[in-house]
């Protein structure tokens, strides 16, 4: 198995979590919602992070699967 896979595997499972992530921070409870819309940001900030390094690494976000996902827009 090769690095590119284990990348475009984990980061596909990271947009999944992040997109669950959205959803609990939006039907969360008013207890739950601070601890909810933490881990979204904390989602939001690997996304981007990852996105960011594949660019800046010449590597095309559709290869790692995060091409679909725009942390600024879906993730808030």
């Amino acid at each position: 198995m090769s690095f590119d896979l284990y990348v475009r595997d984990l980061s596909v499972l990271l947009k999944e979590k992040a997109l669950e992530a959205r959803e609990e921070s939006r039907t969360a409870s008013a207890g739950d919602r601070a601890y909810a819309l933490g881990r979204l940001m904390a989602f939001h900030d690997v996304i981007s992070l990852m996105q960011q390094q594949a660019q800046a690494f010449g590597i095309p976000l559709a290869e790692i699967g995060l091409d679909d996902i725009q942390p600024e827009k879906d993730l808030v």
